[in-house]
């Protein structure tokens, strides 16, 4: 089946008319979150990897993660564009592809070993990412009933959760499990020999990876997502003319809420396996920690489907506090405790974090009408704020890898106060009909 022509391809800002199904959509689109899901969570994996491969400080691991989420900054508009000039499935279908050659550069990069091309491919894999975060994540919002928003966003995102849940595993077994510094003791020197035959682990895992990509590519290529007509956006254009975005507070305050989150998740994640493996926290091995990883990436997943159903009842403003709340306490018990009191902290964090981007991302966008759009685009290049991860990598290198939780802790609070006041909307303006 053809792709549709870019005039009739739908556009954010827009909802489907009663009766429209965007329930075939929503499912294939699930699938995108899966994958892009389960592709960050293995850098999660691969960091350990390659601080030991090359010899890392917690700073130049750290940095591989900052040029992860450099692409979203760098990517955010020309995928805007270009999704303007081509329509959103042709721009899936070439984020999908673009990803896949990222992937397909980590084998040369392993082959080396060279630590500059593996940033280079990690970051052409997180510019296709970069692209179909545009695409989707207003498409979802916008597709069905607004009230429902960040319910059905939520319910997508427990798909990139189980892609995190999974990648984990995946990559433990495929990277960690057959490596030399993945199933040593922490603290273990690699000689050079060894730390060679470790950067191989990673060419098998990443070649299975961008098969599946040009796979699910052709899928969406040959898949008929819903569409609006020309006319639709013509009057969308028009009626932007004279509004701002910065009279939203939602939108306002949202940016720096997704900005911060990130921080605070990556953060996280990142260091999760360092941070458990050592000594006088769980005192295990890389790949079992990768495995404790699992459950965190499970727990998000468990609270996205949660909260899909729960925001159906309760305001979503008012989960997110509590979620906040929630989530503060953990990371000062992660801080503060040691053993498995604190691991199993940073484990629950897991929980509380899961709800916090769908739904900051839906109160966002929630009344700006026709500027849904540029407004989903703001907050889409806020996802760079997984670059100042480094900040982090710094502080644990500065005061000490468990005292530099305390900054997710204080990410959450302002998380916290982005739910009780700053997500409230202002100037809402009505959102246009599609048509077709």
């Amino acid at each position: 089946m053809a792709l549709p022509p870019t005039s009739s391809v739908a556009s954010p800002g827009a909802h489907h008319a009663p009766g429209a199904s965007y329930k075939p959509a929503l499912t294939l689109l699930a699938s995108l979150f899966f994958m892009w899901g389960f592709i960050t969570v293995i850098n999660n994996t691969l960091l350990p990897h390659l601080r030991s491969v090359f010899e890392l400080d917690y700073t130049q691991t750290t940095l591989i993660e900052s040029v992860w989420f450099i692409a979203y900054f760098v990517a955010s508009i020309p995928s805007a564009k270009l999704i303007e000039r081509i329509g959103y499935q042709k721009s899936i279908v070439t984020g999908l592809l673009i990803m896949a050659a990222g992937a397909l550069l980590i084998v040369p990069a392993a082959k080396l070993p060279s630590y500059g091309m593996v940033l280079a491919a990690l970051f052409i894999i997180a510019s296709g990412i970069t692209l179909l975060q545009v695409a989707a994540n207003p498409y979802v919002a916008v597709i069905g009933p607004p009230e429902t928003g960040s319910s059905r966003l939520n319910l997508v995102q427990a798909f990139n959760s189980l892609g995190t849940t999974l990648a984990p595993l995946f990559a433990g077994y495929l990277i960690l499990g057959r490596s030399k510094g993945g199933t040593a003791g922490a603290g273990v020197t690699l000689t050079a020999a060894e730390r060679y035959a470790d950067a191989q682990s990673v060419i098998l895992p990443y070649l299975i990876v961008a098969a599946v990509l040009v796979v699910l590519a052709f899928v969406i290529a040959r898949f008929p997502l819903p569409a609006i007509g020309q006319s639709t956006q013509r009057v969308s254009r028009e009626e932007r003319r004279g509004m701002s975005l910065w009279k939203h507070r939602n939108l306002v305050w949202g940016v720096p809420a997704i900005f911060i989150y990130l921080i605070a998740e990556i953060g996280v994640a990142n260091l999760f396996i360092n941070f458990v493996s050592q000594p006088e926290i769980a005192a295990i091995t890389h790949e079992e920690a990768s495995r404790y990883l699992a459950i965190l990436w499970g727990g998000m997943m468990v609270g996205r489907f949660a909260g899909s159903f729960i925001m159906q009842k309760v305001p979503a403003d008012k989960v997110l506090a509590a979620f906040a709340v929630g989530a503060f306490i953990v990371m000062l018990l992660a801080t503060f405790t040691t053993g498995h009191a604190a691991m199993w902290s940073l484990i629950a964090v897991g929980l509380f974090h899961s709800i916090m981007f769908p739904t900051i991302f839906t109160l966002g966008i929630k009344g700006l009408g026709p500027l849904t759009e540029e407004g989903s685009g703001l907050l889409i290049m806020a996802i760079a704020g997984g670059a100042l991860v480094v900040v982090q990598g710094w502080l644990a290198d500065t005061v000490g890898l468990q005292t530099s939780f305390l900054l997710t802790a204080a990410c959450e609070l302002y998380i916290l106060f982005y739910a009780l006041w700053g997500s409230k909307p202002t100037h809402a303006l009505p959102e246009p009909e599609v048509v077709g």
